[in-house]
């Protein structure tokens, strides 16, 4: 088990992929922690304090500490945030899986890097990894590109990016979206790729429902799928021979 330490820690603390699921799928050392630890640092409070309650129903959650760190926190907020590390035990919350993937926590984290704070990763779900491990695509050379350009041509300009250097280098090619605009990004995946290309889509990962399926573009387009507002990871692969 994780033990108090005299300088304070950061903590990764992994959170579930969804609304399922109870303490069964996180480690024992997780919920060791999320019971101990005052300070935490997260997007959105209502989220943090009900991923906590699942974690423990005896955290008592007005004696803890939450700062707001999103997208929008200033340089200013970070750095008030990043004054508070070292001084005692404290945990970064994802919205959703492993903290600082896609992210705004990576900034505390290089913050905490510049203090000599001591930084510690969890085990816990990451959904890029999951998706990737269940492909069948390149687990040896792969990249993460976040989300792709909002612009619709931007969109598809930068899909044949990803489609050429999966066929160049054999690499995987992961990326996700904003659930409501999943089927946007679909379409335009049919639209750009070669029919040959393969594309994995791993939707509403460790959550009943969900699953990983790598077919051909041309396939999925005999075969579209509706994904909806679920949470998707898509990646790229190189050519069928």
């Amino acid at each position: 088990m994780l033990k108090a330490n005299s300088e304070g820690v950061l903590y990764l603390l992994p959170v579930w992929l969804g609304d399922s699921g109870g303490v069964e799928l996180l480690p024992p050392q997780n919920i060791f922690l999320a019971e101990r630890v005052k300070l935490f640092f997260c997007e959105n409070e209502r989220t943090a304090r009900r991923m906590l309650r699942r974690m423990s129903g005896t955290i008592d959650l007005n004696g803890i500490e939450l700062h707001l760190l999103n997208k929008d926190s200033t340089s200013e907020e970070l750095s008030a945030m990043a004054a508070l590390l070292g001084k005692q035990d404290a945990a970064i919350l994802s919205e959703a899986g492993m903290p600082c993937i896609a992210d705004p926590g990576a900034r505390l984290v290089a913050e905490a890097h510049r203090r000599n704070v001591r930084v510690v990763p969890l085990t816990g779900p990451s959904s890029l990894l999951l998706a990737l491990a269940a492909s069948g695509l390149n687990g040896q050379r792969f990249a993460f590109h976040g989300y792709l350009p909002r612009d619709g041509a931007e969109r598809k300009k930068a899909i044949k990016v990803l489609e050429q250097e999966a066929r160049r280098t054999g690499g995987a090619q992961l990326f996700i979206e904003t659930p409501y605009r999943n089927d946007v990004l679909l379409a335009d995946l049919l639209a750009t790729c070669e029919g040959n290309t393969l594309l994995c889509i791993a939707i509403d990962l460790e959550q009943p429902g969900g699953s990983t399926e790598t077919r051909p573009v041309r396939a999925w387009r005999d075969r579209l799928p509706a994904l909806g507002k679920r949470p998707c990871v898509f990646i790229l692969g190189s050519s069928l021979p």
